[in-house]
């Protein structure tokens, strides 16, 4: 098709607000290439920092090359919402994509970690509005009925980048050159040309239009939820080092070393207070209006996104770490060793979107969603190093299912439960309440993790000593080099970053610190059941409401038209 003839139908749309099936699949391209830049970019980084700090000399402020990414991220979603609705998703995508690749180039070629943490933020700032200005453009121009289908699409991408991302940030690390630049700068540069890609298909085929409204820009919002915010994420990051409840923090020679958790909650507290102050003062201009919380499918729709995210990452987040310590994966074997999550998680979305468009329900997707990740956290809790890796399979595999049936329908759910005009902000809302369920879930869950294997470390070092008091030589071989008196000390450091010398060591020694990580593992998914016993509550209080048949684009020029004529009849009407 020329370019003429794709500006020609571009524009039939624009009038009547309804595109085809080509036309949208020309978008969700362009749109899950950028929704694959942001998922790729979040696990594709894990395995290569270390390779990363060593080579920039910054392993002492690693933590903050990833915790300045998820601070821009978080804020910048629920701001790309309310500027999408006020001045056009398209401009602000191309915007998104285009920050991002800038970003990444930038981090490419960083010099230090703290120059990699600020280009970093930067990619943040652009990735915070990848996925929810994806979400809301396929609002934009697919039905309700029908938006679940494509919704799959989305969620295979997402799955598919989580799986790729560990094995090509490992491949890229382990790489000492490609083309005369060092192998881990390829981790960022990737971005490049599958920006690039996802700008040609979003300029070239997303010709959504836009209904502009009146409004002003929330930056009292914008400033009071960045107050309320980074203290969260920063303690949420930091407080298992910190401590959870720690005042202010000097190092021995008097110098600043931390602010402490307790500054944090006192910052994030007053953030909070005048953020609702500022939204309340803003009226239906606020970044997150309040009158959204007037439905009550919204409200519950989000309070249940929180709930899942705070159980669903924390869970999810215990997995790789287990993979790698108790089997012995690399990191990037513990990726592929995931993929049955990701087969239940993409064939529950396909399915589950097909009956939603079929049907016209979804509230049943998020009763059995829910019941499907508490039977597999169940199912987890059962978990001993014995297990053999197709049993730790199946519970992954319930767990994708009952993943692939929530997502897209908590999305669904939130969308369809406010007026069109508000869609942007309503999907920009629902997203950035579910990452802050997520970020604190991941928080609590590792810290809780750690905090079981430090009382049953006395006990693994104990039956570990009376191995090697048993049996002398076990110290002579090259594989247990890691159990020398003067490596104990470093042991647990050494487990966090590659674990798979365990699976190479002698079993006596190997088998009590993996049975002990288990055993944590398996509290962290009891912990998890609970969690998700409460969504499944929950689920039963959202109140289904019939899914529209018509795009967000179609519903805004059907409203717009029929306030322009009620303009004109009461124009009539005083002239008469």
């Amino acid at each position: 098709m020329s370019r003429e003839q794709r500006k020609a139908e571009a524009q039939a749309s624009a009038v009547s607000g309804v595109m085809t099936h080509r036309q949208i699949m020309m978008v969700l391209f362009g749109l899950m290439a950028g929704m694959f830049l942001s998922a790729l970019d979040q696990s594709v980084v894990g395995t290569a920092i270390t390779t990363i700090a060593n080579d920039l000399k910054g392993l002492d402020v690693q933590a903050w090359v990833t915790t300045a990414y998820l601070i821009t991220s978080t804020i910048a979603t629920p701001i790309y919402g309310k500027l999408g609705d006020l001045f056009g998703r398209r401009r602000l995508f191309i915007i998104a994509i285009s920050v991002f690749v800038v970003g990444s180039i930038a981090a490419g070629f960083s010099q230090s970690m703290y120059e990699l943490a600020g280009w970093r933020a930067l990619q943040g700032v652009g990735a915070g509005g990848l996925f929810s200005l994806a979400m809301t453009i396929l609002a934009d121009i697919v039905p309700p009925r029908e938006r679940a289908k494509y919704m799959g699409m989305f969620l295979a991408v997402f799955a598919t980048s989580s799986v790729l991302g560990p094995l090509i940030g490992g491949l890229f690390a382990g790489m000492p050159e490609i083309m005369f630049i060092t192998g881990w700068r390829y981790v960022f540069l990737i971005n490049l040309p599958i920006g690039i890609a996802a700008l040609i298909f979003v300029v070239a085929y997303l010709h959504v239009p836009h209904h502009p409204k009146s409004g002003r820009i929330d930056w009292w919002g914008a400033l009071t939820i960045t107050v309320a915010v980074v203290p969260i994420l920063v303690a949420a990051q930091e407080g298992q080092s910190w401590g959870w409840w720690s005042g202010v923090n000097n190092n021995p020679d008097g110098s600043f070393s931390n602010p402490g958790t307790i500054l944090l909650y006192v910052i994030a507290a007053v953030g909070i207070v005048t953020f609702l102050l500022a939204e309340r003062r803003m009226g239906e201009d606020a970044l997150l209006p309040f009158s959204l919380f007037k439905s009550s499918t919204f409200t519950m729709s989000t309070i249940l996104g929180v709930v899942v995210g705070a159980g669903m990452f924390g869970g999810m987040m215990t997995l790789p770490l287990i993979l790698q310590i108790v089997y012995g994966a690399t990191p990037t074997q513990s990726g592929f060793l995931m993929l049955p999550m990701v087969l239940g998680m993409m064939t529950a979305s396909i399915l589950s979107g097909r009956m939603t468009s079929k049907t016209g329900h979804y509230k049943r997707f998020m009763i059995s969603g829910t019941a499907f990740m508490t039977i597999a956290f169940l199912y987890l809790a059962q978990l001993n190093a014995d297990w053999a890796v197709w049993q730790m399979s199946i519970g992954m595999l319930i767990l994708g299912a009952g993943l692939g049936q929530l997502m897209q329908t908590l999305t669904t759910a939130a969308q369809n439960s406010v007026e069109p005009r508000n869609i942007g902000v309503a999907t920009s809302a629902a997203t950035f309440f579910r990452q802050m369920g997520g970020t604190l879930g991941v928080a609590v869950f590792i810290s809780l993790l750690f905090n079981s294997l430090k009382d049953k470390a006395p006990a693994i070092f104990s039956q570990v000593g009376a191995a090697l008091k048993a049996d002398p030589s076990l110290l002579k071989k090259p594989e247990n080099s890691a159990f020398l008196p003067e490596n104990l000390p470093n042991l647990n450091t050494e487990i966090s970053k590659d674990a798979s010398f365990l699976a190479h060591a002698d079993k006596v020694l190997a088998h009590p610190i993996q049975q002990g990580y288990a055993e944590a593992a398996a509290y962290v998914f009891g912990i998890s059941t609970l969690v998700m016993l409460v969504a499944f509550g929950i689920s039963f209080f959202v109140k289904e409401i019939a899914l529209r048949s018509v795009s967000g684009v179609a519903a805004n020029a059907a409203a717009n038209a029929a306030e322009a004529e009620a303009a004109a009849e009461a124009k009539l009407a005083a002239l008469g």
